[in-house]
Order: structure tokens, then C-alpha cells, then sequence
């Protein structure tokens, strides 16, 4: 258990997944099971497919709650009614300080000393993003995963029309620009990062009006269409690994049922970080049920798309008292 959980954290910070070197006898069992015809396979997956319905659940859940949320800045701002002061970088709700993880350690890095109260204001989204995993943040709350999302449709549709092509980078080079943006807030005394972010600049022109920093949200947006399907979420955004790192130990999370899995690849395709979901290849599950390492965004869009339910949202510990 101990090297499964290091080996997810390796793989979160860029290496590729590799095949288990350890199969439990009961996914053995499955795994020999599937053995079958490749005609009998493909049958069965055929009939699951045809079976399936279009759903949307997770999605449209978790839309109306980014929506929701990053509204509720603004009209709090324009009607002054002082329930959600300030931008996700750091706010206030109903007099309790909540600041942003990575946001505050740019801020720590560049005043080079730990600042108390930045600190303790940390605490309660700390607590939050450990209870619900801290990707959720990046699906369920940053518009511009949101924004990106709409966008990916249409990069997608452009792929299918052979009018671009979709180029990949190393994944590792997230954790590299972690630590890039990290080293200028030491060197630079100025927090780099939050100058650049589309989720800081997005959340500000929410609230305050839009401001010529969108202009560099708009390039990234196009170089995400005609070159690198979600380039920024993927390989940039440090966010992601800040928050990654706190959900190690989240208690939600989705969870791979190898029984119920026919192995069509539906799911990898619409998952914005694929990796995550190696274990659905055929062969590759270690145990008859894994949950999804810490770099999944807990966004559902596997849970919807998946065919026959192998994928679901569990909270751990309770799902077995029930």
C-alpha cells in the first residue's frame, strides 16, 4: 500500500505508469477471465455501448457549482453585501479568511519568511481541499477549467477534422514550472505566478470588470485550440500539483471496479488527465478495486461516460459501513 501511494505521487509529478509488478490473485482471476475470443470481447463491449445512455450528471453538477461559486463573488461585490469579499487568490466568507494554497506559498516564498497570519488564514481551505480532494479545485471551482473545457470541445471537433493536430508535452514539466514560478518569488520578491494565472486574471475580471490581462488568456485559449489540447491545466499550472499534493489522503475519491470493466477507453478520452486511469487498461489493474491517484480532478467525466459503471465516487471508509 505504502509503495502503491509513493508510486502515484511519482506519477503525479510526471513519471509514466508502468505496468504493476504485483497482481492480487482475485484481479489475476478477472484478468485471466477476459482472456476470451477477441470476437466474443468485442461483442460484449458492443452490447454495452449500444446499451449506454448519454448522461451528463457529474458534469452539470459540477458546472452549476463553479458557476455558483464564482458568482457569488461578484454579486457580493457589486451589491456590497459582504458575504464573499475578495478573488479566489485570497477571501473572506461571512468574516472567515480563506486563501488560496499555492497563492500563499508564492506570497511566503517572495516575502521569504512564513507571514502568521497568511498562514493560519490557510487552515480552513487546507482542511476543505484534504476532505474533498485538492484537485476538486480545479474542476468544481477554477473558471478557467471551465473556460478551457468549452474550448477543448472545439479543439476536438478541429482534430476530428484533421484542420490541426493535438501535441502532447512531457508531463513532468508541470512540476518544473512549479518549481520555476517558486524560484522567482524567491529571487524576484514578486509573486510571478499570480500575474500569469488565468484562474487569478479570469476571477478578477468576474468581479471587477475585465482588465488587458485577458488578452493573455485569449492566447492561451488559442494555442490550446490549434496546437495542445488543455496545455495549461496539463503541463503549466501549478496549481494543480499544490493542490494534488494536499489531496493525497482525500477521502473522496473515484474508485475502478476491474469486474465491471470492459475496457472500451471511453473514459481516458475525456479525461483531462489520463494518466490517472492507466489501471483500465486491459491488464494493467493491480487489485479488482483502485481508486484513482491524487492527480484526478474528481471532475465525473469518466463516471458519466463510462459504459458499464466501473468508475464511481466513493468516500472512503464510509462506503464500507454501508
Amino acid at each position: 500500500m505504502k509503495g502503491r501511494f509513493l508510486d502515484q505521487i511519482r506519477i503525479m509529478l510526471g513519471r509514466a505508469p508502468a505496468k504493476p509488478e504485483v497482481v492480487s490473485e482475485a484481479a489475476r482471476e478477472i484478468h485471466q477471465m477476459k482472456r476470451m475470443t477477441k470476437a466474443d470481447f468485442e461483442a460484449m463491449k458492443q452490447h454495452v455501448r449500444d446499451h449506454q445512455l448519454e448522461k451528463h450528471t457529474w458534469r452539470n453538477r459540477r458546472w452549476a457549482v463553479l458557476i455558483f461559486a464564482n458568482l457569488l463573488f461578484t454579486f457580493s461585490f457589486w451589491l456590497d453585501i459582504q458575504m464573499l469579499e475578495g478573488a479566489l487568490t485570497a477571501s473572506r466568507f461571512v468574516g472567515f479568511h480563506l486563501i488560496d494554497l499555492n497563492s500563499a506559498l508564492q506570497v511566503m516564498l517572495a516575502h521569504k519568511h512564513i507571514i502568521v497570519n497568511l498562514f493560519i488564514g490557510t487552515a480552513t481551505v487546507f482542511l476543505l481541499w484534504v476532505m474533498l480532494g485538492g484537485r476538486t479545485f480545479c474542476s468544481w471551482v477554477c473558471p478557467y477549467h471551465l473556460v478551457a473545457e468549452l474550448f477543448e470541445a472545439l479543439h476536438l471537433k478541429l482534430v476530428d477534422r484533421k484542420w490541426v493536430s493535438d501535441h502532447s508535452f512531457h508531463r513532468g514539466a508541470r512540476t518544473v514550472f512549479w518549481v520555476i514560478f517558486s524560484l522567482l518569488a524567491v529571487v524576484t520578491g514578486y509573486t510571478v505566478f499570480e500575474t500569469l494565472s488565468p484562474t487569478s486574471i479570469l476571477s478578477r475580471a468576474l468581479i471587477y470588470g475585465p482588465s488587458l490581462a485577458l488578452g493573455w488568456v485569449a492566447l492561451l485559449l488559442v494555442f490550446e485550440v490549434v496546437y495542445s489540447r488543455r496545455a495549461w491545466c496539463r503541463y503549466v499550472c501549478p496549481i494543480g500539483l499544490t493542490y494534488g499534493m494536499v489531496g493525497t489522503i482525500s477521502p473522496v475519491r473515484v474508485v475502478y471496479d476491474l469486474r465491471q470493466c470492459f475496457h472500451e477507453g471511453d473514459c481516458r478520452k475525456v479525461c483531462l488527465v489520463p494518466h490517472v486511469l492507466d489501471m483500465v487498461i486491459k491488464g494493467r489493474s493491480p487489485e479488482v478495486k483502485v481508486p484513482v491517484g491524487p492527480d484526478c480532478t474528481r471532475c465525473g467525466l469518466c463516471v458519466d461516460t463510462c459504459p458499464s459503471g466501473a468508475l464511481k465516487f466513493e468516500v472512503k471508509g464510509l462506503n464500507e459501513l454501508l
